[in-house]
C-alpha cells in the first residue's frame, strides 16, 4: 500500500512539475539565423543576453557592443529592446515564439517580413576575427604577390601578427609591414590596409582549419595563397 501511495506521489509531483515549468528568455542567446524577406543575412556570431533584472547586452563574438534593457509582454508575447548606446529601433516590437532552448523573433520592417532563430548557449560564439587573431608562421606560399615570396616559407622566418585592436604586423624576407586590418560581418573574409603609399588595400578569404589557416587573395587573376601555422613566439 506505501508503495502504491510513494508512486502516486511521484507521478503527481512529476505532472506538476511539468504544468508549472514555463520557458524563460532569460540568458544568453546566440543568433543562429536572420532571413530578411527571401534572403538569408545572418551575422557572424551575434549574441543577446537577457538578464532578470530586465537590462540587456548585446555583441557578436567576444565583443560587446550594446547595452540597454529589454521588456516582454506577456499577453500579446511581444518583444522589445531598447539600446541605450545605438540608434532608435522605430520598427514594431517582435513577436516571440519560445520554446526550451530555441527561440524565434518574427516583424515587419520595411515592408519586408524579418525571422530571427535563435539558440540558447552557455558561451560567448567566436566570430571569424576572434579566431584571426593572434601570431601565425608561414608554411606555404603560392603565386605572386606582396606580402610574401615562396622562399620565405623555407626559411621558415616569416609571420604575421593579428593584434586585438585591428593591428596587424607582418615580418618577411620583403620587410615589415604594419598597417589595419577589417573582418567581414558575414562571412570569412579579412581586408588588409598597409600603411604608407607603395602597397594598396587587398581582400583575402580565410579557410580556418584546427591550428591553420589559408589566405586567399581575393580579386586575383591568378591563385595567391598563403598558409600560416598558429605559433606563440616570432620566428628567429
Amino acid at each position: 500500500m506505501k508503495k502504491t501511495i510513494h508512486f502516486v506521489a511521484i507521478v503527481a509531483l512529476i505532472a506538476f512539475a511539468g504544468c508549472v515549468y514555463k520557458p524563460t528568455i532569460e540568458g544568453l542567446w546566440v543568433v543562429e539565423k536572420v532571413n530578411v524577406g527571401d534572403q538569408e543575412m545572418t551575422p557572424n556570431a551575434r549574441w543577446t543576453r537577457f538578464n532578470a533584472d530586465h537590462s540587456q547586452e548585446s555583441g557578436n563574438g567576444w565583443f560587446q557592443h550594446s547595452y540597454g534593457t529589454w521588456s516582454l509582454n506577456a499577453e500579446t508575447n511581444e518583444l522589445s529592446v531598447v539600446n541605450e548606446n545605438g540608434i532608435k529601433d522605430r520598427a514594431e516590437p517582435f513577436k516571440v515564439t519560445l520554446e526550451k532552448d530555441q527561440m524565434i523573433w518574427t516583424r515587419n520592417e520595411d515592408g519586408q517580413n524579418v525571422e530571427v532563430l535563435l539558440k540558447r548557449s552557455d558561451n560567448l560564439p567566436a566570430t571569424f576575427g576572434d579566431e584571426l587573431l593572434g601570431l601565425w608562421k608561414l608554411e606555404e606560399a603560392v603565386g605572386d604577390g606582396v606580402y610574401f615570396e615562396a622562399e620565405d616559407a623555407k626559411v621558415g622566418k616569416a609571420s604575421i601578427f593579428f593584434r586585438w585592436d585591428g593591428r596587424f604586423d607582418i615580418r618577411s624576407g620583403k620587410g615589415r609591414v604594419h598597417g589595419v586590418y577589417n573582418v567581414h560581418g558575414h562571412k570569412p573574409e579579412v581586408e588588409l590596409i598597409p600603411y604608407g603609399g607603395n602597397l594598396n588595400r587587398d581582400f583575402w578569404t580565410i579557410d580556418f582549419y584546427e591550428n591553420t589557416i589559408t589566405l586567399k587573395l581575393l580579386n586575383s587573376e591568378t591563385t595567391v595563397e598563403r598558409k600560416f601555422s598558429r605559433i606563440n613566439e616570432f620566428p628567429e
